[in-house]
């Protein structure tokens, strides 16, 4: 198997792992208050809504760290463990309990941050400045038909049913957790990159992941990838990609976790509103499967760069934010378990609802294709810091806003993506630019991002 064949290899074997985690954890997350709304009548008291904020407060925090994590253990153990902690948290859901229920959501905060900072490292020491942008899209179409079956076989279950009995959690959660444990598995099959530096030439991800064995060793790398850390963080370039990762952050907690919980609650929906959440995640899926797959093939052929892609992306969302605000009542992410009776600006519309799914979905991935081809294009070395730095700016600003969906009515979530969402475009157009100029002041082809 030549290098190139091999890499792309171990490409196609991480979005499939990770295809398999998330379509577990990402249908978790999208059932996750529903089901809790149907425990709070029982000796369970735990919010799906909190558990989130917990575990993107605690991903966040541990960002700090993953990079060490990752120079100690290596990026394939490291996504191992991390997949462990994935299935521990599902599983809690078979039987729930309130402490185990937040206990798993830390565990699983710090699991992510690991598992994300080992995914970018492994993404870019398997590409190079000109396969990047394919990568990144091939990756993300892979991973985000985690969306499509998880939510296809809910949406089949969960026809015509109002409330969600035990029996029916318990098969759902046990056939989830079986699910990633097997994209855990299948992380052991990705193959090392041998290095292909000359002899002498300096290369920071191999000085931070190198092979040293020794207690010293590892220290030092962990010591080297933690300062690496700092000092990335106050570049301008993150500087200013940070507002468009907060961004990504605020709408991946909107469509990830409450939006289906507002379809669910729409009472006019009728007897299809549970069924509606598994169709709305399949249709979030499909925009983002289309996104990332035609991104990822039409980069090669791309003399324009990553900055239509973007604004494609901003210019879906605000298509979807307009006729969410228009199409579901102000109180669908607070409401309690008997739902909502009112409505908004028009009679909800299960076919504009599910719509509005696929634009979240392709906006999404339009934004985060981008942010994983331009961070590896920038910091081809020094990869698993930059991506943990992606990942802390990302998690936390997920964390606050599933603090307060528990208490803001629909329109203001609206409008707080709106006005990020205007300045992340704006941010992330700057670095583009200045990365284009770089190229062109070494005679680069711009086509080659």
């Amino acid at each position: 198997m030549s290098p190139e064949t091999k890499k792309l290899f171990n490409i196609l074997l991480l979005g499939v792992s990770f295809m398999f985690i998330f379509t577990a954890f990402q249908t978790c997350g999208n059932i996750a208050q529903t089901v809790i709304t149907n425990l709070n009548s029982t000796d369970f008291h735990g919010s799906g809504y909190t558990s989130m904020s917990i575990i993107y407060g605690v991903f966040s925090a541990s960002n700090l760290v993953s990079p060490s994590v990752v120079a100690i253990v290596g990026p394939q153990l490291s996504m191992v463990v991390s997949g462990i902690f994935y299935s521990l948290y599902i599983a809690v859901f078979i039987q729930p309990a309130t402490w185990t229920f937040y206990t798993a959501s830390v565990f699983i905060g710090i699991a992510a941050a690991v598992l994300w900072t080992a995914q970018g490292n492994c993404l870019t020491v398997n590409s190079d400045e000109n396969t990047i942008g394919r990568n990144s899209g091939v990756f993300w179409a892979l991973l985000q038909f985690s969306l499509f079956f998880g939510n296809l076989y809910i949406y089949f279950a969960w026809q015509g049913k109002t409330h969600i009995s035990e029996s029916d959690r318990r098969t759902v959660f046990i056939a989830l957790t079986v699910i990633s444990l097997v994209g855990t598995v299948l992380f052991f099959l990705i193959r090392k990159q041998e290095d292909t530096k000359a002899p002498g030439e300096e290369d920071s991800v191999n000085e931070i992941l190198g092979d040293s064995s020794s207690a010293q060793g590892k220290m030092t790398r962990a010591v080297a990838a933690f300062k690496k850390s700092i000092k990335l963080s106050f570049t301008k370039e993150i500087l200013l990609l940070s507002v468009t990762t907060a961004y990504t952050g605020l709408e991946l907690t909107f469509f990830s976790g409450v939006y289906g919980t507002c379809i669910g609650a729409v009472n006019r929906f009728g007897s299809e509103e549970k069924s509606l959440i598994g169709l709305s995640g399949i249709f979030i899926g499909v925009g983002e499967i289309l996104g990332g797959g035609l991104f990822g093939l039409l980069s090669k052929n791309n003399h324009f760069g990553r900055n239509p892609v973007v604004m494609l992306g901003i210019i879906v969302h605000f298509i979807a934010f307009y006729l969410i605000f228009f199409n579901m009542p102000s109180d669908a992410p607070i409401a309690p378990m008997e739902g909502t009776d009112d409505v908004a600006y028009m009679i909800p519309s299960k076919e504009v609802a599910i719509f509005c799914s696929f634009l979240l979905g392709l906006g999404d991935s339009c934004f985060n294709t981008q942010l994983l081809s331009i961070l590896g294009f920038l910091y081809s070395e020094d990869s698993a810091p930059a991506f943990a730095i992606f990942k802390f700016v990302q998690s936390i600003c997920a964390a606050v806003a599933y603090f307060y969906s528990n208490y803001f009515l629909l329109q203001w979530q609206l409008l707080i993506m709106v006005v990020v969402g205007f300045f992340g475009t704006i941010t992330f157009f700057t670095v583009e630019w200045e990365a284009a100029a770089a190229l062109a002041a070494r005679g680069s082809d711009y086509s080659s991002i």
